[in-house]
């Protein structure tokens, strides 16, 4: 997403690299590109860099200006007729990938939770090095080289309990990797140079990876797209690629996340753009909302209600999640649902057996929308997942008479509850994430850390997207309330938040020691302004 507010009062101009409160990934003082990356690997980026870092700085600009655009009335719309949405194309669905009815996806720095998922028995595997893998040097380098042994079948955990190494079993579990998103840069690798993120990270793992050894082709989960234009060059990095390691310009496939509002008016033209690799979409739901909301912060009927009071199938999930089957099995491709953000428990039995019950009421929907899949979090929600769908998929349903040119922004009227009390529970959610970003960058902020089996599972799984969420229906309250710079989330609300969090113990490690209760006050000033800055995005 664009990174700013462009309203007089919540943010000015968009915040520069530069002048960002959470800085860019850089790779550690010390390091020596020529020295500390594998050998050959800067003669196999130059050219990528060369070609392909000046259209990324373009298209982000654009992200920028349609943000802009938006804020002064002329909202994202459906784009006129073209060869993509009038021909009659299809892509070539591969066997392998005809079942994807669970993506079980995780951080990938972490090798227990990448093993056992991997023998899970999901049909898919989405390994992050995105929004729910720390955005550092080191969790960054520690998750491509997780990705990597994955990919060749090594990868290994100990197992403390049962005192033994755990290895990948075989499966046909396919294996995706989410590089990070076009809107972030990498530091630190060529002198005086910004990579694009999603470049180095899609680079560092096709240049080390055996193409000939693979189960099957190397798959990318492309995150965070905002136009069909940015499709062509996710395509040419992945042909680029491709003619470098000498296989043949397919050999690289793909799936793509829709994330961004604009991204859902131009579903059909960015697949056909990436139609040689691409094998479906996926609704991103969460990162999607906060777009809805970023795009509407200038409209005052569009008020997003408490978080936890929004309905699985509101409508500006609902439209786009029939939309978005319609499409992809137009062309072939499969449609996959989003994420439920509940966590199983195997300590309490009724919490468990309540986030299990939202799990199938969740992806039964998705199922009856035409979705082919979605995504889980957990291993223990798998098979419940997997029975909710069709086997292996539905691409050969379609509805009569679709409606292609649906309400992609209708009021969110008459749903859920508007209150102080979910406002504030918005900003301990952020104080909360960004407390993980202290204490443990990005790696386990909130979700992974409060939702995880024995961690208060009853609360919803919080990755970056939750935070960038809460922090604009944080702002969208702060405008609604009126013009004053502080209006609706004043420095004592912030300070009352924190103190709750404190009582409750909800800190790192539950422990009110004088170092972690710094950070969290860190986390809580971090909070506020990168709020009253329009820094929505915390990557």
């Amino acid at each position: 997403m664009a990174t700013s507010s462009t309203k007089s009062g919540l943010s000015v101009t968009p915040v520069s690299l530069s002048d960002r409160l959470m800085p860019v990934n850089a790779a550690p003082s010390g390091f020596n590109a020529a020295r500390d990356l594998p050998a050959g690997f800067l003669e196999f980026l130059s050219p990528l860099h060369a070609a392909l870092t000046l259209r990324q700085r373009a298209l982000v600009a654009r992200r920028e200006a349609a943000l802009q655009e938006a804020h002064g009335g002329k909202q994202p719309n459906f784009l006129p007729p073209s060869v993509s949405t009038m021909q009659a194309w299809q892509i070539e669905l591969p066997e392998w990938c005809f079942d994807q009815r669970n993506q079980m996806t995780g951080p990938a720095d972490d090798a227990e939770l990448v093993v056992k998922m991997l023998n899970s028995g999901a049909p898919g595997v989405m390994l992050d090095l995105e929004d729910s893998n720390a955005n550092t040097w080191e969790h960054l380098t520690t998750g491509i080289h997780n990705v990597l042994e994955a990919l060749a079948g090594r990868l290994t955990f100990f197992d403390k309990k049962r005192d033994r190494k755990v290895e990948i079993r075989p499966s046909k579990t396919v294996l995706l990797t989410r590089p990070r998103g076009l809107h972030l840069h990498q530091a630190g690798v060529l002198p005086g140079e910004l990579l694009p993120a999603s470049l180095f990270d899609v680079a560092m793992i096709a240049y080390q990876v055996d193409f000939a050894a693979l189960k099957h082709p190397l798959c990318f989960y492309i995150p965070k797209s905002e136009s069909a234009d940015e499709a062509l060059w996710w395509r040419d990095l992945f042909q680029m690629v491709a003619r470098a390691k000498g296989v043949p310009a397919n050999s690289i496939k793909c799936m793509a996340l829709v994330e961004a509002h604009p991204l859902a008016f131009q579903m059909e033209e960015f697949a056909w753009n990436l139609r040689e690799h691409i094998l479906g979409l996926n609704l991103g739901r969460w990162d999607y909302m906060a777009s809805l909301i970023h795009f509407n912060l200038e409209n005052r009927e569009w008020v997003l209600p408490d978080r936890n009071t929004i309905p699985h199938n509101v409508a500006f999930f609902q439209n786009l999640r029939t939309l978005m089957p319609e499409i992809c099995h137009k062309h072939g491709m499969l449609a996959i649902g989003g994420m439920t953000a509940l966590y199983p428990s195997r300590d309490n039995p009724e919490l468990n057996a309540r986030a299990l019950a939202v799990l199938a009421e969740d992806k039964k929907n998705e199922a009856s929308c035409l979705m082919d899949g979605a995504w889980t979090g957990h291993p223990d929600q798998n098979e419940i997942a997997v029975t909710q769908f069709p086997a292996p998929n539905q691409l050969a349903a379609r509805p009569k008479n679709a409606n292609t040119h649906p309400d992609l922004r209708p009021l969110p009227t008459g749903v859920g509850r508007r209150t102080l009390a979910g406002t504030r529970a918005a900003i301990r959610t952020v104080i909360r994430y960004r407390n993980g970003s202290v204490e443990r960058p990005g790696r386990e902020p909130a979700g992974r850390l409060y939702g995880r089996p024995g961690h208060r599972p009853h609360l919803p799984a919080d990755d970056c997207a939750t935070h960038e969420t809460c922090g604009l229906r944080v702002g969208l309250g702060r405008e609604r309330a009126g013009s004053s710079p502080h209006a609706g989330i004043d420095p004592p609300a912030f300070d009352q938040e924190l103190e709750r969090l404190q009582q409750e113990g909800t800190n790192v490690g539950g422990e009110a020691n004088d170092e972690q209760a710094a950070k969290l006050r860190e986390a809580r000033r971090l909070s506020e302004e990168m709020i009253l800055r329009g820094e929505f995005n915390p990557a």
